[in-house]
C-alpha cells in the first residue's frame, strides 16, 4: 500500500553497493523500517532525503516486512544540528535511545510529539540536558521500566521520600530507606523534578533553571539507572561519555 508518511530519519544501513535501509520514526506509523533504492549514490535525490536526523514527507510502499521508499522531500533538514558536534552527539543519543526502547509499528501520538519537540531543543538551544532527561524519562514509561517517583516504591506512601534506589527502582521513604545499603540520597527538590520530569511535556516548559549540582546528580541517576533496567548497548552514549572525559 503507498503510504504519505512524514517522519524523521533516526538510523541508516548500507544495503549493497547503491541502496540502504532507512529506519524512520513517525507520528502515523510509529517506528519502522524502509529501503532507499539508490540512496549511496552520491548524485541521488534519495541521498539527500535520507540522512540521519532528516525530517521529511515520505512516499513509501508500506509492507509487513521491509517497506520502500518510493520518493521524499525534506521538510527540516536540522542544519543546526549537523554543523555542530555537541548538537550531533545529543541528538545521535536521542534517535538511538529511541530506535532501541521502542517497538516497530506501535505509533503513539505523545512519545513522537516529545521526541519532536526535543530534536527542535536541541537544534534551537545551547544547553539541552534538562529536555532530553524529561524525554528519557518518559521512553523508560513507554518500554516499561520507569522509575517511581511519586511514592515510596515499597510502602507507597508519599511523606518524608529521603533517597532513590537504583535497586528498588525509585524513591525510598525514610522508614524504607534500609532496603537499600547504598542509596543515593535526593532531596524533596530533586524528586519533585523527577517527578515533574516524567509527567509534563517539554511543550509546557518555558525557561528552565537548575542548579548545575542537581544536573549532574539526575544525569548520574537516570544513568545508573539505565545501565541497571535498560539492557541496550548504545554507542552514542559512550561517546558522549568520552567527550566528558575530555571536558
Amino acid at each position: 500500500m503507498l503510504e504519505k508518511i512524514e517522519g524523521m530519519i533516526i538510523k541508516t544501513q548500507d544495503y549493497s553497493e547503491t541502496h540502504k535501509i532507512v529506519t524512520i520514526y513517525s507520528g502515523k506509523v510509529g517506528k519502522f523500517s524502509a529501503l532507499a533504492r539508490g540512496a549511496k549514490k552520491p548524485k541521488s535525490k534519495m541521498a539527500a532525503v535520507t540522512q540521519p536526523f532528516i525530517y521529511g514527507a515520505f512516499l513509501i510502499y508500506l509492507n509487513k516486512g521491509l517497506s520502500t521508499i518510493q520518493q521524499g522531500d525534506i521538510l527540516n533538514s536540522y542544519r543546526p544540528i549537523r554543523e555542530d558536534i555537541m548538537k550531533t552527539a545529543y541528538a545521535a543519543y536521542v534517535t538511538e535511545l529511541t530506535d532501541k526502547i521502542l517497538e516497530t509499528k506501535m505509533p503513539d501520538s505523545y512519545i513522537f510529539k516529545q521526541f519532536l519537540l526535543t530534536i527542535d531543543w536541541i537544534a534551537e538551544n545551547e544547553t539541552y540536558l534538562i529536555p532530553i532527561l524529561m524525554y528519557e524519562l518518559k521512553l523508560y514509561r513507554k518500554g516499561g521500566f520507569a522509575p517511581v517517583v511519586n511514592q515510596c516504591v515499597n510502602c507507597h506512601q508519599n511523606k518524608e521520600l529521603v533517597a532513590f534506589s537504583i535497586s528498588e527502582g525509585g524513591v525510598l521513604c525514610a522508614n524504607c530507606r534500609y532496603l537499600d545499603t547504598h542509596p543515593l540520597n535526593i532531596s524533596p527538590r530533586v524528586i519533585k523534578l523527577l517527578h515533574t520530569f516524567l509527567n509534563v511535556g517539554l511543550e509546557q516548559v518555558g525557561s528552565i533553571s537548575i542548579k548545575a549540582s542537581n544536573q549532574t546528580m539526575l544525569r548520574q541517576l537516570l544513568d545508573a539507572y539505565y545501565d541497571h533496567y535498560g539492557g541496550y548497548y548504545l554507542k552514542s552514549r559512550r561517546f558522549l561519555r568520552q567527550i566528558d572525559d575530555l571536558t
